[in-house]
């Protein structure tokens, strides 16, 4: 199957999936569920998700043992996204082409439905937990203590990042932000999909350095599609982080320089999973990440 075919099945997936979880009932509260609703489904690549199936699918077939996470990722995934758009955070006012939730909807409505989203994710995951069986739960309060640790270091990198806008930091620091930021939800869906598929240590610690490096390329290209992307097809204006002074790889390195750290990481994850059979989807998976347009 074509790698973009592929990616097609997985995002339809991952959208049917996701359709279960919404709260579509007439009650009080009707406002907030259709705001977590309207960026829960507002579209995306569904990159997270996808990594901790393709993973798992390395080790095993039985997908509905990663399903609950994955999707309990996807939804604080779009939790960070509602609250980063906000005016005290990057102050956007389009996502994937569309308004973003505090223009959509209220201000208020938009930090709940976050909170909402980031809930959400916790009941599901809890629902899971309580009906596992004995055998499968050790690994899956790995995972849930994984899930947890991840989010906390999300909300780390944000925080750096908009405490250091407009100011020169060192290539550590610079670094230790995105490693953060946006590395540790793709690392730790890495981590997940082996995890829960019983794969062992050595293959575990090998994912998971493919997974540092997809998630800095995919910051690192970030960097570079708000200096040169089509604001047409990215969905969101472009420029934003140099107007903030935020200190992105480009601003750190140049156009170019960051042009060939996100090269020179992508070869090296793919060179990782050479020693993984039936690993090519997630080997095309790393350089759609350096390639991508939006």
């Amino acid at each position: 199957m074509e790698f973009k075919e592929e990616l097609k099945k997985y995002q339809s997936l991952v959208n049917t999936e996701l359709e279960k979880y919404l709260k579509k009932e007439d009650c009080p509260e009707k406002i907030l569920n259709d705001s977590m609703a309207y960026s829960l489904m507002a579209g995306g690549k569904r990159l997270r998700p996808i990594l901790a199936i393709a993973t798992f699918k390395l080790f095993s077939k039985e997908i509905e043992k990663v399903m609950p996470y994955a999707m309990a990722m996807e939804m604080v995934h779009n939790f960070s996204l509602i609250h980063d758009d906000l005016p005290a955070i990057d102050n956007d006012d389009f996502r994937h082409g569309k308004p973003t939730n505090h223009k959509q909807f209220t201000e208020a409505t938009a930090i709940l439905a976050g909170d909402g989203l980031l809930n959400r994710a916790y009941i599901v995951i809890s629902e899971d937990l309580r009906k596992s069986k004995p055998e499968d739960l050790q690994n899956k309060l790995k995972v849930f203590n994984e899930f947890s640790i991840a989010i906390d270091r999300m909300i780390a990198g944000e925080y750096l990042d908009t405490e250091v806008e407009g100011k020169q930091i060192t290539d550590e620091l610079l670094e230790y932000i995105h490693k953060n930021k946006t590395a540790a939800f793709l690392i730790y869906c890495v981590r997940m999909g082996a995890i829960l598929a019983n794969a062992d240590e050595t293959a575990i610690e090998k994912l998971t350095q493919y997974a540092q490096n997809i998630g800095l390329a995919f910051q690192i290209k970030d960097d570079i599609l708000s200096e040169e992307g089509d604001e047409a097809i990215l969905g969101k204006p472009v420029g934003n982080d140099k107007e903030m002074g935020k200190c992105t790889y480009v601003s750190k390195y140049g156009l170019e320089g960051a042009k060939e750290i996100l090269d020179k990481i992508t070869k090296e994850a793919i060179e990782i999973l050479k020693d993984f059979e039936n690993s090519e989807f997630l080997q095309e998976l790393a350089l759609y990440i350096k390639n991508r347009n939006k």
